[in-house]
């Protein structure tokens, strides 16, 4: 797979994450499986961590726009959560924020442990 299409993908699951996200958050809180108290902050946190993290792996350049951009999108859905049966939290925004900056740095590391020593690799074996 070239890295433009890596690339192209990434941001394409990037973008399926986030409608999940939406879906999730934004669905009527009476249409809500029920869950373990306290599960909901581990919900918002792997759900803006998937958010961020594939589009900051290929390219951590993302970052610069995706992670403000996510942090704005938590506080959005919990501005908008009361006004579909839903209650807003504070301690979800930070679940949102630390996931949104979790998924940032491990894939900024999977970026530097991972990707860069592959695409070296790749572009070795095209100079031979």
């Amino acid at each position: 797979m070239r890295y433009v299409h890596l690339h192209r993908f990434a941001l394409l699951l990037t973008g399926v994450m986030t409608m999940l996200v939406l879906a999730g958050t934004l669905t009527p809180g009476e249409a809500m499986p029920r869950t373990p108290r306290g599960a909901d902050k581990l919900f918002h946190f792997l759900g803006f961590f998937a958010v961020v993290f594939p589009a900051v792996l290929v390219r951590p350049r993302n970052g610069r726009w995706l992670l403000p951009g996510a942090i704005l999108l938590g506080g959005a859905i919990e501005l908008i959560q009361p006004h579909v049966g839903r209650h807003a939290e504070w301690g979800d925004f930070i679940a949102n924020t630390l996931g949104a900056f979790a998924g940032a740095v491990l894939a900024w590391l999977g970026h530097v442990w991972l990707v860069l020593p592959w695409r070296r690799r790749r572009a070795r074996q095209r100079v031979r």
